[in-house]
């Protein structure tokens, strides 16, 4: 049961949509860093706990505009705090809907939520009411804070959705935070209580709802962030994800504040905008997609020589796109898999454990193991699915396919990978997109890179397509660079580039053009919108 210090309302509809205890994944808090006690305030260790590390005088929230210190974020987190409770009625367990870019305001609150007891159900700011309809549904927020430039298409979703619009000076959530008191008392959480309920980005279907515990926003700061990226408090970190993104979540919010570190958070973090943003405010740490370092390398002024690293995420990273901006900037990319189940990221590797192409080795706190179709282990080097468990884990609300994504107390990512000798794993693709094509699995993120290696290649996309003959055939969609001519001579170029790049067989005998590919809001390739879209 959910629990708070002097509250006599709890809201329980979220923990009761907990999965059953036989289908929850089987945690294990294997080194000292996740050693939790039973009650925390992951809100209070972000801020208050690291204001007694390091002082409020440090910055802590950074926009192009402003920066706010610890001391001032805190201030503004606790008056957003009473406001939710005072002013909005909010009590522990209650859904607060939140939507808005990243910005200092959106942060603050995110972790107002935190300290109040709620539970944050964070959106993607270019939603539309059709797309927030289930989310809302699913999660039954009572209050939602959104930005005032993103109020419209909200209120057509859940017209008798309480809203509190922030981000204006005379805002809404402004003007009642100046009757607040700085001195918020934060909720008494338990560990297990449940801090955030993240959607799946997706690429197909239904959307699921994610819940994550107090003590699992810490654990992904004390294992992926403290153990490979390994921050110091006078880090600046930045980035593309949204907040609403989990690996946004972790790499711009959690990550430095539970290092006593700084984020620089951009409302648009378009690879030119990121990248200059970077050299005038000297970031130490970014985080993007593999396309958008990939984009960054065609910037004749591209200056990142105060960046020590950079963490790629929510594709697989390319060895071409490794080998090529190491190439050109000095900087050995940390790719990383992790999942909206999990939380953030589970498998990666830092400096000169990096093995270009491979994802990584198990972060320190996770076990990875590929497994058959029956849940058994298979040899190294053998294609396999993967099976992940550790400090975070799935637990959907109240959706059966629990039962799909948790099996025997692993999690299941949906991802064919296998895992060499020495531990490192290697990506093959999405269990949905291995490519049977005449009895060949054929991996299309593989083609992909092979793809990308060409100098006429901006962006790339491999599926298999249905084949009387082959049953599937492999089938390229090509963005090509600006000024290159798309005719069948750069057809056979590519195909003939391909052959001599990896196996012949595994050659694209198909290739479209395209001027540009679907992908999520969050860079994720949508490749079953081009399978629905192939040309006959």
């Amino acid at each position: 049961m959910m629990t708070s210090s002097g509250s006599a309302h709890v809201d329980t509809f979220a923990r009761e949509g907990l999965p059953s205890e036989e289908q929850l994944p089987d945690l294990r808090f294997t080194i000292e860093d996740v050693q939790y006690p039973p009650r925390l305030n992951c809100g209070v260790e972000l801020l208050d706990t690291t204001i007694d590390r390091f002082g409020g005088g440090r910055p802590c929230l950074v926009t192009p505009e402003e920066s706010w210190t610890y001391g001032q974020t805190r201030d503004r987190v606790n008056r957003i705090a009473g406001v939710l409770v005072e002013d909005l009625g909010v009590v522990p367990g209650n859904r607060v809907l939140l939507r808005g870019p990243n910005n200092a305001w959106m942060a603050a609150c995110w972790l107002a939520v935190m300290k109040a007891g709620a539970i944050a159900v964070t959106t993607m700011p270019l939603m539309r009411a059709r797309e927030l309809a289930p989310v809302l549904a699913k999660s039954r927020p009572t209050v939602a804070l959104c930005d005032h430039r993103l109020v419209e298409e909200l209120a057509s979703a859940a017209p008798d959705l309480p809203i509190c619009t922030f981000g204006g000076d005379e805002d809404d959530l402004a003007n009642r935070m100046r009757a607040r008191s700085g001195g918020f008392t934060a909720v008494d959480t338990a560990a297990d209580d449940i801090a955030l309920i993240a959607f799946t980005s997706g690429t197909t279907g239904e959307p699921k709802g994610c819940m994550h515990f107090h003590r699992d926003v810490l654990a992904i700061a004390d294992t992926f962030s403290a153990h490979v990226i390994k921050p110091t408090p006078d880090d600046l970190f930045t980035g593309s994800p949204p907040l609403a993104f989990t690996f946004g979540l972790g790499q711009l919010l959690v990550f430095p504040l539970r290092a006593g570190a700084a984020t620089l958070l951009l409302e648009q973090g378009t690879p030119p905008r990121l990248a200059e943003a970077i050299a005038r405010h000297g970031a130490t740490v970014c985080a993007t997609a593999p396309t958008a370092y990939r984009a960054m390398l065609q910037l004749d002024d591209l200056d990142l020589r105060s960046l020590r690293r950079g963490v790629s995420a929510g594709e697989t990273l390319p060895a071409s796109t490794w080998h090529a901006f190491h190439e050109r900037t000095g900087l050995k990319l940390i790719d990383g898999i992790g999942s909206t189940e999990m939380l953030h990221v589970f498998i990666a590797s830092a400096d000169d454990d990096i093995r270009p192409g491979s994802t990584g080795r198990a972060v320190p706190g996770y076990e990875a193991m590929i497994v058959d179709d029956d849940g058994q282990p298979v040899p190294d080097g053998t294609v396999g699915r993967l099976a992940v468990r550790g400090p975070t884990g799935c637990r959907y609300l109240a959706d059966a396919r629990q039962a799909d994504y948790v099996q025997r107390g692993w999690n299941l990512t949906g991802d064919a990978f296998s895992r060499d000798e020495d531990g490192y794993f290697w990506f093959q693709a999405r269990s949905d997109d291995l490519i049977i094509s005449a009895g060949y699995n054929i991996a299309g993120p593989e083609v992909e890179d092979a793809l990308l290696a060409h100098e006429d290649v901006a962006e790339a996309a491999v599926v298999g397509l249905p084949d009387e003959e082959r049953g599937a055939v492999v089938t390229a969609f090509v963005v090509p660079r600006d000024g290159v001519e798309r005719d069948e001579e750069l057809v056979r170029r590519l195909q003939d580039h391909v052959k001599q790049t990896i196996a012949p067989y595994k050659y694209p005998r198909r290739i479209e053009f395209r001027d540009e590919l679907p992908r999520t809001q969050t860079g994720k390739l949508q490749r079953f919108r081009l399978r629905d879209q192939a040309t006959d």
